[in-house]
């Protein structure tokens, strides 16, 4: 079994309220009970109705612009987002804006049918809304040029991506007459190259603001071609077309830098990238480096000098194989020839001759070996070592 801590499971609840839009900015119509005033400046107080009540807690920011009289037994509307106060485990009204009724319980009546009534069309689905582009290269700004918005965006512009073109489409951003301007302005950009659109304006009262509450306002923002980010008023002012731009920004300073990318983070991320680079080029080139040795060493025994270099080895090896074959060929002929030589000295009758012997041949050349080859009176040649004699045969 798992087990959760006070704190776990109240901070968990806080986090739905936070995710909530519709707890994000919300009118309630009550009467004040047990109202404190600290000496903070911060304002402690309850409002309720016949079937329930509701803590408030109102900033001494906030308190200090408040013009009517609030006192307990009163009755009012209050302005606010709902959220979790986690040291006690409450939910609470997180006021920041409080008109007496009759007044501006109007303009917040027109304000909530207009939400339900553009929410009920589909205008505020998320599925509609689109991403914003990370690198615009034209941003365009639906503003008044006079007014603090305007330098502002300008400032963050310039500071965080100063190659940006930036397209001022300029109108009124209060009145009665605002609200068809705005719409003029937008449509000017609808036709430019912008790849993103600006729609902003400084804080103010809800009169003030109201331009931005206009339905036809909203459905031209919600017809938009080019993605719109909202950065209307301050953090706790919302807006209808808030609800329908693609992205919604707390002021206009928030919203030029959700428009465009931090030039610092960016020159960090192309030195880790170049760093990334460098590390990688290194050790490929380590690997290349490495591979190119063992190609190399492989060559060496792949390469056709090395083949020539070893069959001419070989050959050189074969040819004095060869050479010893012959001089042992002819070697052995020279003996064979020497022994013919010696066999034949020995059997040359000049030699026997030599030695004190004689050779009898007669007339037709024959060799006399016996006596009854002759007879007497024939004539014989006797055949000495260096000479012949010449004989005839007595008996």
């Amino acid at each position: 079994m798992q087990t959760y801590s006070v704190r776990d499971i109240t901070e968990y609840i806080k986090g739905l309220f936070d995710a909530d839009r519709n707890l994000g900015s919300v009118w309630v119509q009550g009467e004040v009970s047990r109202l404190t005033r600290a000496r903070s400046g911060h304002w402690y107080f309850t409002i309720k109705d016949a079937h329930a009540q509701l803590s408030c807690v109102m900033f001494r920011s906030a308190a200090s612009r408040v013009s009517i009289d609030v006192s307990p037994g009163a009755e009012i509307v209050v302005h606010g987002k709902i959220g979790v106060y986690v040291a006690r485990g409450e939910y609470q009204l997180v006021a920041d804006m409080i008109e007496a009724v009759g007044g501006i319980g109007d303009l917040h009546r027109q304000y909530e049918e207009l939400k339900r009534k553009l929410a009920e069309a589909g205008l505020f689905d998320q599925a509609r809304k689109r991403a914003i582009p990370t690198f615009p290269a034209r941003i365009g700004v639906v503003t008044s040029p006079n007014a603090a918005a305007w330098h502002d965006i300008q400032t963050v512009l310039s500071r965080r991506m100063p190659l940006v073109e930036v397209i001022l489409s300029p109108t009124l951003v209060q009145g009665t007459e605002a609200p068809a301007q705005i719409v003029a302005a937008l449509k000017r950009l609808y036709r430019s190259d912008a790849d993103v659109i600006l729609l902003a304006r400084g804080g103010g009262s809800l009169e003030d603001l109201w331009c931005f509450n206009d339905e036809l306002v909203a459905r031209t923002v919600a017809a938009s071609p080019i993605p719109i980010i909202s950065g209307v008023g301050h953090e706790i002012d919302f807006t209808i077309v808030d609800f329908v731009a693609d992205l919604r920004a707390p002021t206009p300073s928030a919203a030029a830098e959700l428009a465009t990318p931090n030039r610092d983070d960016l020159l960090q991320d192309i030195d880790r990238l170049r760093m990334r680079l460098a590390q990688q080029f290194d050790e490929s080139l380590g690997l290349r480096s490495r591979e190119l040795t063992n190609m190399q060493r492989q060559l060496r025994w792949l390469t056709p000098s090395k083949r020539i270099e070893a069959d001419s080895r070989v050959l050189l090896e074969l040819r004095q194989r060869q050479y010893r074959a012959v001089a042992t060929f002819l070697t052995h002929l020279h003996e064979r020839l020497a022994s013919r030589e010696r066999a034949l000295n020995a059997a040359n009758p000049a030699h026997i001759l030599g030695r004190g012997y004689a050779l009898v041949i007669d007339e037709r050349g024959d060799i006399i070996r016996r006596a009854a080859q002759v007879s007497a009176g024939q004539r014989l040649d006797i055949r000495l070592a260096e000479d012949k004699i010449k004989v005839k045969v007595d008996e």
